[in-house]
């Protein structure tokens, strides 16, 4: 039994990237012990690329915010899930900003072996979500973290349109499939 984190990057709760990540989450946590964590519910300040990091005690960040909590989840973690929704395509700035946070020598304590990534976009050109795979992809690569798999929800711009697609049901399957 794994322990899956999954970072929810919406800041509308009970949207369209809650719903997804919640789906995934039901699936997954029927062989594992599963933490949703939204950003909505966590003020993380922007990595200022200062590097203190790396010199202070603990490797802990300077900023008194609330990533020190989401550090304590991420390192007992052996599969993380990131979920956003699209915006100008990237994910959104409160995720980016907790993700940015990990450029810290902390993040050699994790076990995390694996990553998933769920995206919610409302437009449905074919290359909404190119931009962010391959970041995705240079994390799997640099990380040298297994591929746990992608849901990729186009055309989905208002509260619950999520739920006349297939993903809510791709999501369950692929949260199902993790072990």
């Amino acid at each position: 039994m794994s322990k899956v984190v999954i970072l929810v990057g919406s800041m509308r709760k009970g949207g369209n990237t809650d719903l997804l990540a919640e789906s995934f989450a039901k699936g997954a946590s029927k062989n594992n012990v599963v933490e949703l964590i939204s950003v909505a519910d966590y003020n993380v300040n922007p990595c200022i690329g200062c590097n203190s990091c790396f010199t202070r005690e603990g490797n802990q960040c300077f900023q008194n915010d609330k990533m020190s909590e989401i550090y304590d989840k991420l390192r007992t973690a052996d599969i993380v899930v990131v979920a956003s929704p699209v915006y100008f395509y990237g994910i959104s700035a409160q995720l980016k900003a907790i993700i940015d946070r990990l450029h810290t020598p902390m993040r050699n304590e994790f076990r995390i072996k694996k990553l998933a990534l769920l995206l919610v976009g409302a437009a449905t050109l074919p290359e909404l979500f190119d931009s962010i795979k391959l970041q995705y992809k240079l994390i799997l690569n640099f990380f040298h973290l297994e591929d746990a798999g992608m849901v990729l929800a186009r055309g989905v711009k208002d509260k619950g349109d999520i739920r006349e697609t297939e993903a809510l049901e791709e999501a369950y399957n692929l949260g199902l499939s993790i072990v």
